[in-house]
């Protein structure tokens, strides 16, 4: 029997049919980056999470299409991202006691499309619908064909468009047959380039929903929560030292006092491991300083990530020289709680490092996925760059950390100035953070001028300058505030101007010439 005229049956997943669901959703999501690809072990925590809630579309013992569910208490005022309610894609969020079924993911392989694989699908979805006595299914959908469109309409335009039949786009036009409707046009909600970021709000309500039985079984909702993290700017003062434990002991005091104040982040300065010159005793030249300080890379890591594990925080611990393969690096460090390592080289050189130092400029531009943030590094010059803050920010960044070294004020105000203008024109937070004091070594003098803050947008929801905190300048100090993540998403869509959503695509472009690395962080 040939493959149009086979038999397509729906059952619930079973473990064994992993590899295959990947299969199929690679070959569905073929334009996605293998990062957003889920792995086996993300697999089994939804299955382990809510095997109700998983089916498989299966046509002659192959698996051609599945689906992804589970159960969720929600605002339905508040805007959440995809890791958000999933968990990071873990299900961990899974609530039976919830009143909202979310429709994680749904895919039917290219080969079997236009069969009516999805409609069986979303008929098992909507079982669960009334088994449970839900409310109603929620989901984000692509908008794969508005890029063709981007610049010349809006995104809300174009979904207007094809609700009313005049134009045609694959995943919203199933969506709107299945019985979806369109709440809203979302931004960065999820990261899918296809569709420049842009989804849709789905909500298909339960006609049968009792809401008097709902609140005899499940008494109370307890609604995921808005993601909030903390962070620590640590303004450090570059005093002479005298030993490689002196230096432990400056970090030590900042760890300390970013846990006092249950930080999850820390950020130190850029190339504060200067102080260590302080104590050598032989005239360098400042390329040889550099060789000098990269040997102390292996103790620097240590220490980092010992006061990481130690205080479970998340560290950036500024930036220092490093060797590889006979070339310095200017390398910044981030340190994570379990105990990984993980780097992001400075890719702007200036002019001193590159003809003193011998710095040579890095290539791969980074985005660390912590489970609390997606978070960026760039260290001082490579913030006066906007092209790299706004591939980052397109990429998923929602927090960039800039540690810097700047000796006068002039040089610190244009690293001010322009992170202030990344935080504006990107709807990105930014934190930065320097030196301060002069210090005096046998290899020259070290001036430092430095005022740390932490920057946001500027509009009606955030502080009225754009600043959510900064220290006092040129004194050792930190600066604390608390930031709201899940409000980004939603201010970059009804804020009173809206950068992201009103790029003119049809007149420019900008596109890595490398892919961006997403790495996972735990």
């Amino acid at each position: 029997m040939g493959k149009l005229q086979s038999k397509i049956t729906t059952r619930r997943w079973r473990r064994e049919d992993i590899p295959e669901i990947i299969e199929c959703s690679r070959a569905t999501y073929h334009d996605y980056s293998e990062e957003f690809i889920y792995s086996e072990r993300h697999y089994e925590m939804q299955f382990a999470a809510f095997p109700q809630g998983q089916f498989v579309a299966v046509c002659n013992k192959k698996i051609v299409g599945y689906a992804t569910s589970i159960i969720v208490s929600i605002d339905d005022d508040f805007w959440y991202d995809v890791d958000e309610l999933t968990g990071a894609g873990t299900f961990s969020t899974h609530n039976p006691d919830g009143d909202t079924l979310y429709g994680a993911d749904i895919a039917v392989h290219p080969d079997y499309q236009r069969r009516g694989i999805a409609m069986l699908l979303y008929s098992r979805r909507k079982s669960i619908l009334k088994r449970y006595n839900l409310k109603q299914m929620i989901a984000y959908g692509r908008l794969s064909g508005y890029r063709n469109y981007a610049g010349k309409m809006t995104a809300e335009q174009y979904v207007e468009k094809v609700k009313k039949g005049e134009l045609k786009d694959q995943a919203l036009s199933t969506h709107l047959k299945v019985g979806y409707q369109v709440k809203k046009v979302q931004l960065d909600i999820t990261i899918d380039h296809s569709s420049l970021n842009y989804s849709t709000f789905l909500v298909m309500p339960n006609p049968d929903y009792n809401l008097a039985k709902k609140r005899i079984s499940s008494a109370v909702f307890p609604k995921i929560q808005a993601r909030r993290v903390r962070v620590c700017a640590a303004q450090y003062h570059m005093r002479p030292i005298r030993s490689f434990e002196d230096l432990e002991r400056s970090v030590e005091f900042f760890v300390d006092t970013a846990d006092s104040y249950h930080c999850h982040f820390l950020l130190f300065p850029e190339y504060f491991t200067y102080q260590l010159l302080s104590f050598q005793e032989k005239k360098m030249s400042m390329k040889d300083a550099a060789l000098k300080l990269a040997g102390y890379t292996d103790q620097y890591i240590d220490m980092f990530k010992r006061f990481a594990r130690k205080y479970n925080i998340y560290i950036i611990g500024g930036s220092t020289p490093v060797l590889r393969e006979g070339k310095f690096y200017n390398t910044a460090h981030l340190f994570t709680p379990a105990g990984n390592v993980h780097t992001q080289d400075k890719l702007h050189i200036t002019p001193a490092e590159r003809n003193e130092g011998g710095i040579e400029p890095g290539t791969s531009v980074r985005i660390f996925n912590t489970p609390l943030a997606r978070i960026a590094i760039q260290v001082c010059y490579d913030i006066e760059f906007p092209e790299v803050s706004r591939l980052l920010t397109l990429a998923g960044a929602e927090i960039i950390f800039v540690p810097y070294y700047t000796e006068e004020k002039k040089a610190y105000y244009r690293v001010r100035h322009c992170a202030q203008a990344r935080a504006v024109e990107n709807f990105i937070y930014v934190v930065m953070t320097g030196s301060v004091g002069n210090m005096q070594t046998r290899s020259g003098s070290f001036l430092n001028y430095s005022q740390a803050a932490i920057l946001t947008p500027s509009d009606f929801s955030f502080p009225e300058k754009g600043i959510e905190g900064e220290a006092d300048p040129n004194v050792e100090a930190v600066v604390i505030s608390e930031l709201a993540l899940s409000s980004l998403s939603q201010q970059r869509h009804v804020a009173t101007v809206r950068p992201l959503h009103d790029m003119r695509l049809d007149l420019y472009d900008l596109m890595s010439k490398d892919k961006i690395k997403i790495l996972r962080v735990e």
